[in-house]
């Protein structure tokens, strides 16, 4: 008679945990705010393939200054794999693409271009520090300042990225010269994007800022505070109809005006938020630390549809020909039909970021392992 009285004590307290679980989940839920046709211009028009420009096919993190990661190329899964390449430490941002070659870090300090048909190695340069960012690939050289894990935004001859120390930075792309310095209230760990002359980057004080290309301070956006209390923004923004999106460390992933800074909605994801949304005809898709995969309305933050991965999800997604790819830290990737939530393939290699491509070719970023691949 005692252990079952023991036992149902045991019964009752995990049933009032979780029941306290749901009802948290539930009121962090309605805190949650639906958006409408504010500052959104639906356009279909398609990201343009990645077709060399002077021999740039994949020229930065998320493709293009907007960020939105998403391109249009006839590429469907199933792939099968051409070549592997063992970079020896973990790949946590995906290369750049350019002179038919990947250009990426480890977070061993190594920097390494390989062929993007055979997968040699045609150098190796180590820095002797982690790199937590994509290069963008130009015309020129180009170096950085630290510390800083802020994938670099090239817009002709202007670089801009950001530090730890809360700085957000402009530079001449030819000699390295600094052209200005911008403070902002917390540090910048992710991308800044660009659209309409206008720069936008999280912080880590859990605000998104807007810039003018000379560096002036246009707005501020704020969270929305709820029940787990502020968040950050990791997240790098992406920029399409009008809108800022990005997800916050506080379970949500946002959408602001890009003119005013107004916030249009916010969507629960129950786990933090440190993916960057991908954005692909009138819908924003983001992974949580929830083990939960979204696709939300860009125009409400209605949810379409939803997928469970095996594990939780940092790193961001890649649409590529209305499939949308994105990997677990358990080192798993999906690639999903973007309109549905259809499972159409899985790959058990992947951490981050795990997808980009160029026409005929397909590159996945396992852990440590970069993968070629074509179509089966």
């Amino acid at each position: 008679m005692r252990r079952l009285v023991i036992v149902l004590a045991v019964l009752a307290v995990l049933g009032a945990g979780v029941l306290g679980g749901l009802v948290l989940y539930r009121v962090h839920q309605s805190g949650d705010i639906r958006g409408s046709s504010t500052e959104f211009t639906y356009t279909t028009t398609p990201q343009r393939p990645p077709v060399a420009r002077q021999g740039i096919s994949w020229p930065m993190y998320g493709f293009d200054a907007s960020r939105t990661r998403s391109v249009e190329l006839p590429l469907k899964p199933p792939f099968r794999t051409v070549w592997r390449y063992g970079a020896g430490s973990l790949v946590e941002f995906p290369p750049a693409i350019a002179y038919g070659r990947l250009y990426f870090s480890t977070n061993a300090g190594s920097f390494a271009a390989i062929s993007e048909r055979t997968g040699k190695r045609a150098w190796k340069v180590e820095m002797h520090r982690c790199v937590a960012a994509s290069p963008a690939i130009g015309p020129h050289a180009h170096g950085t300042i630290g510390p800083s894990e802020t994938s670099p935004l090239l817009i002709g001859d202007r670089l801009y990225v950001g530090d730890w120390n809360g700085d957000v930075w402009a530079f001449d792309a030819n000699d390295g010269r600094k052209l200005w310095r911008r403070h902002i209230g917390g540090a910048v760990k992710g991308a800044i994007a660009s659209a309409d002359g206008r720069l936008y980057v999280g912080s880590y004080d859990g605000h998104v800022y807007c810039l003018s290309r000379a560096g002036t301070q246009l707005w501020r956006g704020s969270e929305q505070p709820g029940v787990y209390g502020h968040g950050s923004f990791y997240s790098t923004p992406a920029l399409a109809y009008g809108r800022v999106y990005i997800g916050s460390t506080d379970g949500k992933v946002y959408s602001f005006g890009a003119t005013s800074g107004k916030l249009i909605w916010s969507h629960s994801t129950g786990g933090y938020v440190y993916a960057s949304p991908a954005v692909w005809n009138g819908i924003v898709f983001a992974g949580s630390y929830s083990g939960r995969f979204y696709a939300l309305d860009a125009a409400t933050g209605a949810e379409r549809w939803s997928f469970r991965a095996n594990d939780r999800i940092s790193g961001s997604a890649t649409v590529i020909g209305g499939v949308v790819y994105f990997a677990t830290l358990k080192k798993r990737t999906y690639a999903l039909d973007a309109r549905t939530g259809k499972l159409l393939w899985s790959f058990p290699d992947g951490k981050y970021t795990p997808i980009v491509a160029v026409k005929g070719r397909l590159f996945l970023i396992g852990y440590g392992t970069v993968y070629g691949m074509v179509a089966r």
